[in-house]
């Protein structure tokens, strides 16, 4: 793929599919910079500039490239536009069916739950930066974001039983301040209702200081 490089995108590291492109001239896939546009303060991947997802648009120039740039099916050595290629690649009849299959490293009776939230590490709702536990999520938007305006989703809360992931915090940082100092696994029981866990936790939280 390394002759088409300056066809894929820095993120999916594919051909790319539907391409956008935002202000600072970087093209993307439209599901890849999706996530990035999500954000309270949408920054580029590549460069982080903040941008205004209004101003993002299609790429043309590279769409119209992609459908008139030929590649070759690594199995059946057939050509066709780029366009084409993936979808291709992916049903082709000669595709080695032999290729190793991924197999976990011991044998487990427990299946994987998809349906259990975490409430380990956070994403900043304002810059997308991953991975933060509680309190590196609340120092990171204390330190990066304190004079930000823009209404946002406590991941936090959205991760509690009683969590809505539409509820826009008007004043973040404050609400931060407020409900966030403290850990709630330390804490808290999660069968309980939300006051009285938050009454509980608070009350704990000043015992361990």
């Amino acid at each position: 793929m390394d002759e088409f490089d300056d066809l894929c995108c820095s993120v999916c590291l594919d051909i790319f599919e539907k391409p956008l492109r935002v202000p600072c001239k970087h093209v993307f896939c439209m599901d890849c910079i999706s996530l990035s546009m999500a954000l309270a303060e949408p920054k580029c991947p590549v460069c982080r500039t903040v941008f205004n997802p209004r101003s993002v648009h299609t790429a043309t120039d590279i769409q119209a490239r992609i459908s008139n740039t030929e590649g070759t099916c690594q199995w059946c050595v057939k050509k066709m536009s780029l366009s084409k290629l993936k979808q291709h690649s992916m049903q082709c009849s000669k595709m080695d069916k032999k290729m190793p299959q991924f197999k976990p490293v011991a044998p487990t009776s427990q299946p994987c739950p998809s349906n259990v939230p975490n409430r380990s590490t956070f994403q900043c709702p304002y810059c997308g930066v991953r991975n933060l536990d509680c309190p590196s999520f609340v120092q990171h938007c204390l330190t990066h974001h304190s004079t930000s305006n823009a209404k946002v989703v406590c991941p936090i809360c959205t991760s509690m039983p009683w969590g809505d992931p539409h509820r826009l915090s008007a004043n973040f940082i404050r609400h931060l301040s407020l409900r966030h100092r403290f850990e709630y696994d330390t804490f808290v029981d999660f069968s309980k209702h939300e006051q009285e866990m938050i009454e509980e936790a608070i009350k704990a939280s000043l015992q361990d200081q």
